[in-house]
């Protein structure tokens, strides 16, 4: 096995346009926007075995936290990574990609595959990996958007569709300074939300806030053009709702929504945008629409399913040579529990506060 790191562009771009199964997360131009927007280096491989040849996009940390050694397919934020081929995937080629990565001197390696591909993986990586369960949503678009709007998109989809289709709602699409900063405003908003349902205790927004700077979204769409597209929903010229989707190949993802709660769920914007984007994915002649990470949330796993998208269980893999994970944990449990003593502490009467 020939290992050539960072992958060259030209081969890397050829098995990216030969696979069917391409998301945009995993193009070489997306790496470009994962460097260019700080903090990463493209540390990718390329994988020759004998005519077969693998891509893996990889990512590494530069700084501080570099010098750990902490390496993702994908960073988080940043959207699936795993195996790209000309071909099937089989349990054998991840075998021998994971036993090349656990020969590096990396502290961490996370790799979060494709939730359609991840087969091969379960059964191929080690047990002593650690797993963090995933799950993700994907609606199956064959058959053309008569057919996913009739028969995928449930009841109350098509009604809320509808809802807002006579709330007067004008919906843009593009990748220009004005869509972007018509997101970005929207995602603000909607940290200012989470840190007010956070309480007392808002870092973790900030943190996100910081992650999801203007700058990032500016390099995503650079890379992509039109293969980026921000849909924007306004009422009365103001920005409520907004959506990024992503296409590659027989692929459309949806990447980051964004919007202004009290505004957008009285005229249900965010069922206009999806149903407008799901259209045009199929018209581009996408066969999948990836609606990305749901987690644990009812909420928005019923949200997802509403269009007809299917639930994927599936694993995210660490190659860990220092308990990175398990410590990380600890420290969020001490942390909740820190916060939960300060939340129930008796809170001084008026006349005793100094």
């Amino acid at each position: 096995m020939e290992v050539l790191t960072p992958a060259p562009r030209e081969e890397w771009s050829a098995i990216v346009a030969s696979s069917d199964a391409t998301l945009a997360f995993q193009r070489p131009d997306w790496m470009d926007a994962i460097c260019a927007s700080g903090g990463y280096a493209d540390a990718s491989r390329l994988y020759v075995m004998g005519g077969a040849r693998l891509l893996l996009p990889l990512a590494r940390r530069t700084g501080v936290l570099g010098a750990a050694g902490l390496v993702a397919s994908l960073p988080y934020g940043w959207g699936f990574g795993g195996l790209v081929a000309q071909g099937e995937i089989g349990p054998e080629d991840v075998a021998a990609v994971v036993a090349d990565l656990a020969r590096q001197r990396w502290a961490r390696v996370s790799i979060r595959p494709d939730p359609l591909a991840a087969a091969p993986w379960n059964v191929a990586v080690p047990r002593q990996a650690v797993r963090v369960a995933r799950r993700a949503h994907v609606l199956d678009l064959q058959g053309g958007f008569e057919t996913v709007w009739t028969r995928a998109f449930t009841g109350v989809a098509r009604t809320n569709v509808r809802r807002a289709e006579r709330s007067g709602l004008a919906v843009e699409c593009g990748h220009d300074v004005r869509a972007i900063d018509a997101f970005h405003g929207l995602y603000e908003r909607s940290v200012e939300r989470w840190a007010r349902q956070a309480g007392p205790a808002p870092a973790r927004w900030w943190i996100a806030a910081r992650r999801e700077r203007r700058a990032k979204f500016e390099r995503a769409a650079a890379a992509l053009g039109d293969d980026l597209a921000i849909w924007v929903a306004r009422l009365d010229a103001r920005p409520i709702a907004a959506i990024i989707v992503l296409r590659a190949g027989a692929s459309a993802s949806y990447w980051r929504g964004a919007m202004d709660e009290e505004a957008a769920g009285p005229t249900r914007a965010n069922y206009l945008l999806h149903r407008l984007a799901i259209e045009d994915a199929c018209l581009a002649g996408c066969r999948r629409y990836h609606m990305g990470e749901t987690g644990t949330s009812a909420s928005l796993a019923q949200f997802k399913t509403r269009f007809g998208a299917i639930p994927h269980d599936y694993h995210e893999y660490r190659l860990e040579r220092l308990p990175l994970t398990a410590t990380a944990s600890l420290a969020r449990r001490l942390a909740v529990g820190a916060i939960g003593l300060v939340n129930r502490r008796p809170r001084p009467a008026p006349d005793e506060r100094a």
